[in-house]
C-alpha cells in the first residue's frame, strides 16, 4: 500500500518528536575504567544549571522565537577548580544550543496568507535547537550566580532541532 505525502509527513513529524533528549547521565561505577566518579553528572541536575528557569523579561512577537541559550558553567562540578574567564568567554560565544521559551504568533506561519507551512512548526516550547552563532537579537539576564543569555530570532533561522543529550552538544568554529 502506497502512503500519500502528507501521511509520509505526518510520520516522519512523529518519529521526530520521539526522538527529543531521553538521554539519562548517571554516576560511574567505581570500577568503571572509562569514567572517573567525581566527573560523574547528574542528568536532571545539570539540565536545571544549564536551563533555569527566568524570565527573560520579553516575548517574540510576529515570526520570531524566543531561545535561551545553555549557560556554561566558570567552574567544574565537584570541584575547587575554576575556569579561567577567557575559557568562559570562548564558551559563551561558541554556544549555539538553546532551548525554545516561546513562540511568536506568526511563526511557522506563510506570511502572506497565515496558514501554516506546509511542513508544519520545525519545533514547540520546550525543544532545544541549534542556532546562528551570529543571529537574532541576544541579551542576558541576571541569575543567582551568574548571567542567563537569551535570543530572539527569525523562526527560519533556526539550523536545526536536537535529537540527543543538549548538554553534549558542541559547537566549532
Amino acid at each position: 500500500m502506497r502512503q500519500t505525502a502528507e501521511e509520509k509527513k505526518d510520520l516522519e513529524l512523529d518519529a521526530a518528536k520521539q526522538h527529543k533528549p531521553m538521554v539519562k547521565m548517571v554516576k560511574c561505577a567505581e570500577d568503571d575504567p572509562k569514567c572517573a566518579p567525581e566527573e560523574a553528572l547528574d542528568y536532571d541536575e545539570e539540565m536545571t544549571y544549564a536551563f533555569p528557569e527566568v524570565n527573560p523579561g520579553a516575548r517574540p512577537l510576529g515570526g520570531r522565537i524566543l531561545v535561551q541559550l545553555k549557560r556554561i558553567r566558570a567552574t567544574k562540578k565537584g570541584s575547587p577548580i575554576i575556569m579561567p574567564g577567557s575559557y568562559v568567554e570562548a564558551e559563551k560565544y561558541q554556544n549555539m544550543v538553546g532551548k525554545v521559551i516561546a513562540i511568536g504568533p506568526l511563526a511557522f506561519k506563510k506570511r502572506d496568507s497565515m496558514e501554516p507551512w506546509p511542513e508544519g512548526s520545525w519545533c514547540e516550547i520546550g525543544d532545544y535547537l541549534r542556532v546562528p552563532k551570529w543571529g537574532g537579537d541576544r541579551w542576558e539576564v541576571p541569575f543567582d550566580d551568574g548571567l542567563v543569555t537569551f535570543v530572539v530570532m527569525n523562526d527560519h533561522e533556526i539550523i536545526a532541532a536536537i535529537t540527543g543529550n543538549p548538554l553534549e552538544m558542541k559547537a566549532y568554529y
